[in-house]
């Protein structure tokens, strides 16, 4: 026997229990034929000893059987062992000799096998590992010793052969057979077997270990779940026969505490295997993609045991955590924590990860984006904890909250509208604002913006999420005054005219799911024309009305509802908007009309170049101002044209093609073409105001431009030609709407 820890002659440490034999010759005396190699005093059996096979996977990374984790520990405790090749030594009586040592805790009746197993057990008690309990799927590859006679003089009767000391015995014939000693019936499973042999061939001179690493190579295999060496000494010599137990027939699964995998993956799985020897390879795999599963997701799962049962059953037991708890924690800067200005149901219900849920990193990623969108946090992470024993998990939320919910901001912007001068288009924009309103994340904005022509005042109420209600519907009130240029309809060559527009309405908006999102509210509106000079005015340069009543203002009352879909949120990803506004008729001079608006855009990859492609159209029904027809035309509709200039309607479709590719660095190059057309609809807005300014209706531009990623999104720069062979300059922010 060499004991683990034990270093040889040649310097090699020995990591597990390895057993070396004596094997002698008798020379024959005279008159007598040749002896044959003898055995009658040792002989190989197997060992009770058996080690599991898989050891329950944890979490990312599988957790060390106990058995494997503490052997180191046990065999420390054996004592030395005298070294096996001394001469005169009998190995087998010295080890029964040392392992009598231990004989005084145990019966009377001293059994070597059982006297490892009770120090085993003796030793791994602390470390909660049951011997005596079966473990599932257990492997046996020991080989161990008996004699028939423990005298220590019996004479040495084996040969030194090559340079590390080691005894050989000469096997005349290699057999396989049942654990009975019958030959299998199943002929495959016998050439497993005489496959995995490597060292083990007929007339070969072979030591312990050599023998001891086929066995092992014989349970690598899979198939089997003991193997017993049975040295047989026979007229032609000694015959090596491997008595196998090939493991049961697979005929059945039972898997337990898999709520969230799907019990179609663990079919699957398992389907090629019915009615087939199981192989403990293909178990290892099977665990293996399991595993696989859960982390893919990001879920707190892994297979925790398996154990076959009778009658061909496997017990698959798996392990998910689920969370027990949600806290929240507010920290300072520091890391200290302290004492929060937002209310914690306000944060816990903006998360998807629920009490009983398993635990996913993916969803707990999506929520700190969740909640980081509030705008009122300035760090948020999630810390898992262990529950104690409970095998569920305690989520800790550790939030930093932004000094201030409200505050002054200041800023600038180009309006696309505006054509006459390089500066008209510039606005200013100041606002104050709150954004964490009793402690809810509701949101008050107060904003003025100003420039040449244009003009916005505005005070908007949103409460993201109203109180009570599980569909998180959101809801914003807001009042508004504007005056905005009326050029895109009704450009003036004597002067400006602008649009004024006093609003004021409530909306609610609610996730169907999540990429689409709906809106609907009521928004009351009274519009009218005004010059250059801030006079109303009912008619153009060109005599055609600019209110659809005749008066000097219109007044409607309107309901609007509007879907939108959003694909992955990059930028170039698929977009889709639908919108409809109903003139209400609660007045007899209120308009009455029905507005329809949709537009969409595709983004499609062509190796490091990028196609997008988009597409608007609408429609109008009923007595709408003229002021609110279709502009066709600019850097948002068809390019190489001024904003309106290809045609005011009733009716329209604009469709647009574009090939970015990179240039440098956040440089990007771009072609394109666009087309836009009334679809005959201008003569039939009220008043025409197309027809006087000989608006082709219908128009093509194309050209090409250059694009530079910013934190407000793309700038563009382009130039255009268009049909009637004349170009232009466009500039613009973010992707065409």
């Amino acid at each position: 026997l060499t004991p683990p820890g034990f270093i040889n002659s040649q310097g090699f440490k020995h990591d597990s229990l390895s057993f070396s034999v004596t094997a002698g010759v008798r020379h024959a005396g005279a008159g007598e034929p040749p002896a044959m190699l003898l055995n009658e005093d040792v002989r190989f059996t197997s060992s009770s000893i058996k080690l599991p096979l898989f050891s329950p996977p944890h979490l990312h990374l599988r957790t060390p059987n106990p058995f494997f984790a503490n052997l180191h520990l046990v065999v420390q405790n054996f004592p030395k062992f005298p070294h096996p090749f001394r001469q005169n030594l009998n190995p087998t009586a010295a080890f029964l000799r040392t392992l009598s040592k231990f004989q005084h805790p145990f019966h009377q009746k001293f059994n070597p096998q059982n006297a490892i197993l009770q120090f085993l057990r003796k030793s791994i008690i602390p470390f909660s590992w049951n011997l005596s309990k079966t473990p599932p799927l257990l492997c046996c590859a020991s080989i161990a010793l008996s004699q028939r006679n423990l005298d220590d003089s019996a004479p040495s009767l084996g040969t030194k052969t090559g340079s590390g000391n080691e005894e050989r015995v000469l096997i005349s014939e290699v057999l396989v057979r049942s654990k009975d000693g019958e030959e299998l019936e199943r002929k495959d499973l016998e050439s497993e077997v005489l496959i995995a042999l490597k060292a083990c061939r007929p007339n070969s001179a072979l030591t312990v270990q050599e023998v001891q690493e086929d066995v092992h190579r014989i349970i690598a295999s899979g198939y089997f779940c003991s193997c017993m060496p049975v040295a047989v000494d026979t007229r032609d010599g000694i015959r090596l026969v491997f008595q196998v137990e090939p493991n049961q027939e697979f005929h059945g699964l039972v898997c337990e505490g898999a709520n969230v995998l799907p019990a179609r993956f663990i079919e699957d799985s398992f389907r090629d295997g019915y009615g087939k020897i199981v192989n403990i390879k293909r178990i290892d795999e099977i665990i293996s993609s399991i595993n696989g599963w859960y982390m893919e997701r990001g879920l707190f799962g892994a297979v925790s045991g398996v154990e076959m049962l009778s009658g061909g059953m496997i017990k698959l037991e798996v392990s998910e955590a689920e969370v027990n708890n949600i806290a929240i924690r507010f920290l300072d800067k520091t890391g200290e924590p302290t004492v929060g200005k937002t209310r914690p149901e306000t944060i816990l219900r903006q998360l998807t990860t629920k009490k009983g849920q398993v635990y996913s990193m993916l969803q707990g990623k999506r929520d700190v984006d969740t909640v980081l969108a509030m705008g009122i946090m300035e760090d948020v992470s999630i810390i898992p904890q262990p529950a104690g024993d409970t095998g569920k998990v305690d989520l800790v939320m550790n939030v930093v909250e932004r000094k201030s919910g409200g505050g002054i901001s200041a800023g600038g912007g180009i309006s696309s509208g505006i054509t006459s001068g390089p500066l008209a288009g510039l606005i200013g924009s100041c606002a104050i604002y709150h954004k964490n309103l009793f402690g809810r994340n509701q949101k008050l904005n107060l904003s003025l913006e100003r420039g040449q022509v244009d003009s916005v005042f505005r005070i908007n109420y949103t409460d993201p999420w109203i109180e009570g209600d599980d569909k998180r519907t959101s809801r914003s009130i807001m009042i508004q005054n504007s005056r905005t240029p009326g050029t895109l309809v009704h450009n003036q060559p004597d002067g400006d005219l602008t649009i004024g527009r006093v609003t004021a309405g409530i909306e609610y908006s609610r996730p169907f799911s999540p990429k689409w999102n709906g809106t609907a509210g009521i928004i009351f509106q009274r519009a009218g024309a005004r010059d250059d000079k801030g006079s109303p005015i009912i008619r153009d340069y060109y005599s055609c009305p600019l209110t659809a009543s005749g008066n000097t203002h219109d007044d409607m009352l309107l309901a609007k509802l509007e879907t939108v879909y959003t694909g992955s949120g990059d930028p170039g990803s698929s977009v889709f908007v639908f919108n409809m506004d109903q003139g209400l008729p609660v007045w007899s001079d209120w308009l009455v009309f029905n507005r329809v608006n949709a537009r969409a855009r595709k983004g499609l990859a062509l190796g490091p170049m990028h196609l997008l492609l988009s597409f608007s159209g609408g429609h109008v029904v009923g007595n709408f101002p003229p002021h609110e027809a279709f502009a066709i035309g600019g850097t948002n509709s068809v390019r190489g044209f001024e904003e309106g200039a290809v045609g005011s309607s009733r009716s329209y479709v604009v469709g647009c093609g574009e090939i970015s590719f990179p240039l440098m660095g956040l440089v990007e190059g771009a072609v394109f073409a666009d087309y836009g057309s009334d679809l005959g609809s201008g003569p039939s807005v009220p008043g025409d105001p197309a027809g006087p300014r000989r608006k082709p209706g219908s128009g093509y531009g194309c050209g090409v431009g250059i694009r530079v990623d910013s934190p407000l999104g793309p700038l563009r720069l382009e130039y255009a030609f268009n049909d009637q062979r004349t170009g232009r300059f466009h500039f613009g922010v973010g992707l065409r709407n």
